[in-house]
């Protein structure tokens, strides 16, 4: 009954959160191109510096919840998100932003991010029982998914009616709500975790060799790593230029956007019944077909079917996350599961800025719709190759024995 108090705590304060990054997002960029004088490179700059940050600082992350107790990483991560979007959000209402006041607060946003998600993964196996981690993070998922889509639906109406600042401020206010939230949760056992006596290096030097010792894991990283790639070129760049070239603009992408959160709404619920044998394989084969919608979007498909194809994309992303997730919390020996996360997230995280650079390339030189069949190319290949690996197809639920490593 303890652990149930303690993860209906954590979802709140995970579906509050997202809540809060939902907002955030359209407020930002709507709010920083309605300063004086900003400019296009003025929003560029403000988001570099928010997504730069957060994953250079992704290890450091990882090395830290897994030295302190994760509520309190968490805490303080929710906290700076919070000062960072009242400050933005100060400066919105004030109409006073100098570049860099708005650079150094998006950057801690940034660095709060980085501290959240490696302690996130590691406190769901300190707050659920092994047995029902799946359907732990399939409750997670859907409460973040309806956030999301909440966020999506409401967020432009809200800065239109409110105004930038205001929802800044309500996003604030919910990061601040979260962390209140996150420290009820200072009674968690802590499960193995070391104090500071190694050094940072020592501790990444550990981290590291027990992510690259499982072949399953840094196969599906890699591949991940390179379908992320794919994913921002195709949904950064690629695909609002073909929505305003032949779809009818922002609304037509606004709808492939909510197509997507709504299967991904579905795929949490999906995957509750989902339990298979070899939860590596099986997400690994869920990747193929979010190529569709890239597929559909390059052959000049009607808008109806691209907004389907993104829905299968949604449910497919999902199912895949609930077991991914759970598989590393089962694998991944307590002590050092938040380094191994932040290795997950800094490989997935990395190549996404490379292919938005590239597409952009692409797009004047073959044409948006040629780099959208190659995004979906891309995608189903390294989904086969990976799958050809042994440890993404052999392991199994019942081979749970995590091999420690000695640091």
């Amino acid at each position: 009954m303890v652990r149930e108090r303690w993860f209906v705590l954590l979802l709140a304060a995970r579906t509050i959160s997202v809540l809060g990054s939902g907002f955030a997002p359209i407020a930002l960029a709507f709010g920083v191109l309605a300063l004086p004088g900003a400019k296009a490179t003025t929003l560029s700059a403000v988001l570099t510096a928010q997504a730069l940050p957060m994953v250079g600082f992704m290890l450091f992350g990882g090395v830290i919840a897994d030295r302190m107790p994760r509520h309190r990483v968490m805490t303080a991560a929710e906290s700076v998100n919070a000062a960072a979007h009242l400050c933005l959000a100060a400066m919105m209402l004030t109409r006073w932003a100098p570049l860099a006041p708005l650079l150094a607060a998006s950057a801690a946003s940034g660095i709060a991010g980085a501290m959240l998600f490696p302690a996130l993964t590691g406190i769901i196996r300190d707050v659920v029982p092994p047995a029902r981690l799946h359907t732990a993070n399939a409750l997670l998922g859907l409460g973040g998914n309806l956030s999301k889509m909440t966020g999506l639906v409401l967020g432009g109406g809200a800065v239109v009616m409110l105004g930038s600042g205001w929802v800044l401020m309500t996003s604030a206010v919910m990061f601040a709500v979260a962390a209140v939230l996150i420290t009820m949760l200072r009674h968690v056992p802590d499960h193995g975790r070391r104090g500071g006596a190694h050094s940072v290096l020592a501790d990444l030097r550990t981290g590291w060799r027990e992510f690259i010792s499982r072949q399953w894991l840094w196969v599906a990283v890699a591949q991940f790593s390179i379908l992320m790639m794919a994913v921002q070129a195709a949904y950064g760049v690629l695909g609002p230029l073909v929505a305003k070239q032949r779809l009818g603009g922002a609304p037509a992408w606004s709808a492939v956007l909510a197509g997507e959160a709504a299967g991904m709404t579905i795929g949490v619920v999906l995957a509750l019944r989902l339990r298979p044998r070899r939860p590596v394989m099986v997400a690994t084969l869920l990747t193929l077909p979010t190529a569709l919608p890239y597929a559909l979007l390059g052959t000049g498909a009607p808008l109806w079917s691209v907004v389907s194809g993104a829905i299968v994309a949604g449910v497919c992303f999902d199912m895949y996350g609930v077991l991914w997730n759970t598989t590393v919390q089962r694998e991944i020996p307590g002590e050092s599961l938040s380094r191994v996360s932040s290795y997950d997230s800094l490989g997935s995280l990395m190549l996404g800025p490379v292919g938005m650079l590239l597409a952009g390339s692409l797009a004047v030189t073959i044409g948006p719709q040629h780099a959208l069949i190659g995004c979906a190319v891309m995608v189903v290949l390294v989904s086969v190759l990976a799958v050809l690996f042994p440890g993404v197809r052999e392991l199994r639920v019942h081979d749970v024995h995590p091999v420690p490593t000695g640091s």
